[in-house]
């Protein structure tokens, strides 16, 4: 199936090129979409486009056989661009919330999607080589959680029902290697507003207020305890708080400040424990400080645990180490505590799924590289991770392994012809 790729990379990585300069939030997607959309025609695929909105649906067929669904995310960040590349992104977009932010695909989704449109090309090229039907999925929003929206909007029920879905994302580790787990391989994600209430006045008189800011900062040191003090050490806990807003100016104290916070967990029973500790602290310092009215909280979208099927997942570790070599192709040692809306698909469809990472950054900064080293050790000093204003996959080399892996899995599943 990959017959071509070779020819084809050129025009990959203009593709790459121009994705990358040309980032959009997510519900944005548009221009993205409607070049996906033309070039899915263009090599012969059913094209069905505003699924959930922004997404853009392929099918293709090839006689009997097996369904795969083959998925790609297209949004970008609202992160201002540092890498000096030539092709790097200037684009601006303005928010749900009016604000005007600049936009980067500073999480490699502009990689994820050109790797898709370079498997669907080939499958398309090389039909005579498969049997069964591929349904390529471009879907809208990863970073808010889009993949729902397009089971919402009817995908169930308006394309061919998958055999197993498959998925990957580029990492900060060097190109050539890929890795993936049985089990859980990326954490649930749970994401709260919390809006303080104090009372404003003269930032002289301090006494006569009720200080929200104050109130903020004693939530977020005190959030720190919640991993530190009540999970287990043995047990995968994140808290961050991304986000603190109050005030417009020195000497005034506001009436309210805002905290946007970020929860991470692997477990059922460790996310029951952690978002309890987490609201109850809110609540706690907010009576400790005398607000005259309890906070309000609001959950944001979330993502479920990414949990890959173990017998899918042993052919996908057989495809990698043909595609990358066995020396290259590793098991990640626990679960990564990024997180992924992909496995929604496989959930609602009650079908396996499979989640795979590899490699997307230059070498030269991986100096006597172990997969091992990115549990003991993290990244090495200097290299930039996913949503980093200076994370820039290595594209040629990227798009070529990404292609391949992609193709390779999915070769797991079609029949090849006279079977």
């Amino acid at each position: 199936m990959t017959a071509g790729l070779e020819a084809l990379l050129p025009d990959l990585r203009a593709v790459y090129e121009d994705l990358h300069a040309h980032p959009e939030l997510s519900f944005q997607e548009r221009r993205t979409a409607g070049i996906v959309a033309g070039r899915l025609r263009d090599q012969g695929w059913d094209v069905t486009e505003g699924v959930g909105v922004t997404g853009v649906v392929g099918v293709l067929r090839s006689g009997e056989g097996p369904t795969v669904l083959l998925r790609a995310d297209m949004d970008g960040l609202p992160v201002k661009e540092e890498t000096g590349l030539p092709y790097a992104s200037h684009v601006t977009a303005v928010t749900e919330q009016g604000e005007t932010v600049p936009v980067m695909h500073a999480c490699g989704h502009d990689v994820h999607v050109t790797c898709l449109l370079g498997a669907t090309a080939l499958l398309a090229a090389n039909r005579q080589s498969w049997r069964g039907t591929v349904v390529a999925v471009f879907q809208p929003a990863e970073e808010v959680g889009g993949a729902p929206a397009m089971i919402e909007d009817g995908f169930l029920d308006r394309f061919p029902r998958a055999d197993v879905c498959l998925g990957q994302h580029v990492a900060p580790v060097p190109v050539g290697f890929a890795g993936t787990r049985h089990g859980t391989v990326m954490v649930a994600s749970d994401s709260l507003h919390v809006r303080l209430f104090g009372s404003g006045g003269h930032g002289s008189a301090p006494e006569t207020t009720v200080d929200p800011v104050v109130m903020a900062a004693a939530i977020v040191m005190r959030l720190q305890t919640v991993v530190s003090r009540e999970v287990s050490a043995t047990q995968l806990a994140v808290v961050t708080v991304g986000s603190l807003q109050a005030g417009t100016k020195e000497n005034i104290i506001p009436d309210t400040a805002e905290l946007r916070i970020n929860i991470r967990s692997a477990t059922p029973a460790v996310r029951e424990k952690v978002l309890t500790a987490v609201k109850r602290i809110i609540r706690a310092e907010a009576d400790a400080s005398g607000a005259p009215r309890e906070p309000l909280v609001t959950d944001l979208p979330n993502f479920p645990v990414t949990v890959n099927d173990p017998d899918a997942t042993d052919k996908v570790l057989a495809a990698m180490a043909r595609v990358v070599g066995p020396e290259r192709a590793f098991t990640l040692p626990g679960p990564l505590t990024g997180s992924e809306d992909f496995g929604t698909f496989g959930s609602a469809l009650g079908v396996p799924s499979v989640f795979w990472h590899f490699g997307g950054l230059d070498p030269a900064g991986f100096a006597g590289f172990r997969p091992a080293d990115l549990v003991d050790q993290g990244l090495p000093s200097g290299v930039p991770g996913n949503h980093s204003p200076r994370f820039a996959p290595l594209a040629g080399p990227a798009l070529d392994t990404g292609v391949r892996l992609l193709l390779g899995a999915a070769a797991e599943w079609l029949t090849p012809p006279g079977n």
